[in-house]
């Protein structure tokens, strides 16, 4: 017996839909799969990389990010743990507050924070200690020794010192005992900078470091893939410009040396407004004698700016601030 062909046409009927419906092929599978491939591609380099800044570097939605590298099990590595130093675990107290207890970072160069890691390679430790901005999570200056003295410490700060020509108010740290020097801490006075520890067995407390240090052996990779010490440290030392100039930092939602960036020509323009609004302080005949005039002229003139609508002194209203992000 020979079955009779069914055509579409009543096949839509025998279904309740319209014949064109037979026809659909969903568009998502495809528009996942080519998301896949771009998240992979991102992913290859920043191997680190969760869903909400593979969001940000491929300017998407975090949510369809998250729904894609979960159909496709895309994870990023893990950061290992890390190992404690039981010389400090009985180390008597520094006597130095926790200064970012009581303020917050708002600014670059207002507080600096340092800390150091061990790197096992092939067989050996080496240490590399950084300078990093609290504000800007910036790595401003940098050092790998074979030891952990106090050496090691001092030369990354003024590094840091050297490479930025600035300093900062702050200088935030654990209570290791290469921070907790002699030496360290007259380097610090000398600058005049303000000491601050965190409590003792309190790694949140420089919270930023830790960061930083889990995620650069993670996205590092395997250190012993390098033939010689000299090979590794240039590896090191690019990472860290890899981390400033490029990597995309979550809470910034850019790279760091970017955010600086902003950060700096903000104050710029904020400063500019600033001393455009001070009355000027000389006897010149053509000057207006009535500071209320003058001050209205200012303001009148930072209308090519955007920073206020103004109309009179008695009628000027704020616009919408500045922002970093423009």
């Amino acid at each position: 017996m020979v079955e009779k062909e069914v055509t579409k046409s009543a096949l839509a009927v025998d279904l309740g839909v319209s014949r064109s419906s037979l026809y659909y092929r969903p568009k998502l599978p495809e528009k996942d799969e080519l998301l896949r491939i771009k998240i992979e591609l991102v992913m290859r380099y920043n191997p680190a990389y969760g869903h909400k800044r593979v969001a940000c570097a491929l300017g998407i939605n975090k949510k369809r990010a998250l729904r894609v590298m979960k159909k496709f099990n895309l994870k990023p590595a893990r950061r290992c743990k890390t190992p404690r130093k039981p010389d400090d675990i009985n180390k008597a107290d520094s006597g130095y507050s926790d200064i970012t207890r009581k303020i917050s970072s708002i600014a670059p160069d207002l507080i600096w924070t340092g800390d150091f890691t061990f790197i096992s390679y092939k067989g050996q430790f080496i240490y590399l200690a950084v300078v990093q901005d609290r504000w800007t999570a910036e790595i401003l200056g940098a050092r790998i020794m074979t030891s952990h003295h106090v050496e090691l410490v001092i030369e990354t700060f003024k590094d840091a010192l050297l490479k930025y020509k600035t300093k900062p108010e702050y200088f935030h740290s654990d209570q290791g005992s290469e921070y907790d020097s002699a030496d360290f801490k007259s380097l610090l006075t000398t600058h005049k900078i303000i000491i601050s520890n965190s409590p003792k067995a309190s790694p949140w407390r420089n919270g930023s470091q830790e960061s930083f240090f889990g995620r650069f052996k993670v996205e590092f990779g395997d250190f012993d893939r390098f033939d010689t010490l000299e090979e590794l440290m240039e590896g090191i030392y690019q990472y860290i410009f890899y981390y400033n100039q490029d990597r995309i930092h979550t809470r910034l939602k850019c790279a760091p040396r970017t955010f600086r960036r902003r950060c700096e020509a903000l104050n710029f323009e904020k400063n500019s407004i600033a001393t455009r609004l001070t009355p000027p302080i000389n006897n010149h005949p053509n000057s207006p004698t009535n500071p209320r005039q003058q001050l209205t002229t200012e303001l009148t003139a930072l209308r090519d700016l955007g920073g206020l609508t103004v109309n009179s002194i008695d009628n000027c209203s704020p616009s919408p601030p500045l922002t970093a992000f423009g």
